[in-house]
């Protein structure tokens, strides 16, 4: 059996190379993916409770430069990078995504404590570098999890169900920080601490609830197969047809997608709004990715996961494009965050899918790995040039470079794909 990563014929199994066509069975949604989309969700109000005050924490309560939050943002998008391939190698060669998952839900947690007694620039930057390195941890076992758990016909509504819950989370967080400060003005470290509560309670359900079967289930799959053992951890083990151009693909428009904290800088800076209201732009945002999370997987696994992931990087250039605008109100801000939902639901389980139909199972955390790695490595040079553009330019000057950067950087992902259809056995 076949699958297509082009979306020629709606990325359905190649009818040549299946033979006759195939009645698809009932989506089932398996309870583990729940239980991971419940810690996803913990983690992610801990994580975006603090994503939502850190712009205005570094630039206002520090007072430090749009420089400095653009070096810390870049940590924040990038830091995991280091370790992703590692973890996804780990998770395939031990069989135990779940431990390495804990691993990297362990380090998050314990870098909250560090946000509750720490304050300047080194310090913010050290624990976001140990935060982000537990999310680069645990990210592509987590995702191997899934994708063994997920019925094959329906890989890209499952990683959307999953990001549905974990959304939930995303919205949440800065919700609690909205009301903290409205109740607390400057409660920065109350903020922290309620961040670390939900953290615990996040890794307590992952160890508790969430069985670790990937390796019972690889075993019932490849019984007549030798056992895998420890191996060198070499890139020829990623070639996979369609695979590399995936890669240069997400990194070439990754380099493009500048933080979602300079976008509400840029919002807050033409509007002129009040703090207070600040975390509220990261809830609109987290809401609108729930919103579409499931629609966008489902639409997906119909017609086709490339397109969708090309469409949602042209909802990001028309983001870029509406909060560029000079005086536009509330109306195009709102539009941003619908766009931004959009961006983050065509691209985020999207991308996950894609790498899962094209990687072989004993490599797929590694090459989960390596396709968040290209991703975050982009966008911390994203994040990292922008700050630097906005210092020296101005931020309507620096959004529009970028915008006009994104589309030709789209133009090119399109030409990219564009007369090929890769194929890989499916798993």
């Amino acid at each position: 059996m076949y699958i297509s990563i082009s979306d020629r014929k709606g990325g359905q199994r190649d009818q040549a190379a299946a033979g006759p066509a195939t009645v698809h069975p009932a989506f089932r949604l398996s309870p583990v993916i729940i239980w991971l989309g419940v810690v996803s969700m913990m983690t992610d109000i801990s994580s975006e409770s603090v994503a939502a005050i850190l712009p205005l924490y570094v630039t206002g309560y520090l007072g430090l430069s749009t420089i400095a939050f653009g070096v810390i943002d870049g940590i924040n998008q990038g830091a995991s990078a280091i370790v992703r391939i590692g973890a996804g190698w780990v998770s395939d060669r031990t069989g135990h995504p779940k431990y390495v998952a804990v691993a990297g839900y362990g380090l998050s947690m314990l870098a909250r404590v560090g946000f509750v007694v720490a304050g300047g620039f080194w310090a913010i930057a050290a624990i976001v570098a140990g935060d982000r390195i537990g999310k680069g941890i645990r990210t592509a076992p987590r995702d191997a999890m899934i994708s063994a758990e997920a019925q094959p016909e329906y890989l890209a509504r499952s990683f959307g169900v999953h990001r549905m819950l974990d959304n939930i989370g995303a919205a949440a967080g800065p919700l609690i920080a909205f009301l903290i400060l409205m109740l607390i003005p400057n409660g920065f470290s109350t903020v922290f601490g309620v961040s670390l509560a939900f953290a615990v309670i996040g890794v307590a359900v992952l160890l508790l609830v969430v069985p670790d079967r990937l390796r019972l289930m690889r075993q019932d799959r490849d019984r007549s197969r030798p056992a895998a053992r420890w191996a060198q951890l070499r890139w020829s083990r990623l070639r996979e047809p369609g695979l590399a151009r995936l890669m240069v693909a997400a990194g070439l428009l990754g380099v493009l997608t500048i933080g979602d904290g300079f976008i509400y800088l840029l919002l807050q800076h033409r509007e002129s709004f009040a703090i207070q209201w600040f975390p509220l732009l990261f809830v609109g945002t987290n809401a609108a990715f729930l919103l579409f999370a499931v629609p966008i997987g489902t639409i997906a696994d119909r017609w086709g996961k490339v397109p969708v992931f090309l469409a949602g990087h042209g909802a990001l250039l028309a983001c870029y494009l509406l909060a560029g605008l000079p005086a536009a109100g509330i109306a195009a801000t709102i539009g941003c965050l619908l766009l931004l939902g959009l961006f983050y639901a065509a691209t985020d389980g999207v991308l996950a899918a894609l790498v899962s139909q094209l990687a072989t199972p004993d490599k797929l955390g590694t090459a989960l790995g390596t396709a968040q790695t290209v991703v975050a490595l982009s966008r911390m040079a994203a994040a990292s040039g922008f700050g630097v553009l906005w210092y020296t330019a101005g931020p309507g000057t620096a959004i529009a470079i970028v915008a006009v950067l994104l589309a030709a950087a789209l133009a090119s992902a399109v030409l990219l794909f564009r007369g090929s259809t890769p194929k890989v056995q499916a798993p």
